[in-house]
């Protein structure tokens, strides 16, 4: 069974897929894990600015590298 690569708390960037060009890239926060029936796990994120959660893939997701929260 695959694990989560992010943790709850985590900031995370989400890269939008072409699907997507209505949800904002950026900074959201990983509020939640979500199961999965497929190979690509699921976070519940919250974006900071907006305040919106959504429900994406772990493969939407990137860290955020040298920065800090």
């Amino acid at each position: 069974m695959r694990r989560h690569k992010f943790a709850v708390g985590q900031v995370v960037d989400f890269l939008p897929g072409p699907a997507d060009a209505n949800v904002p890239r950026g900074k959201y926060t990983i509020q939640r894990l979500m199961p999965s029936e497929t190979n690509d796990l699921q976070y519940r994120v919250k974006h900071g600015p907006d305040g919106h959660e959504r429900v994406v893939l772990e493969s939407q997701l990137a860290a955020r590298q040298g920065i800090l929260g």
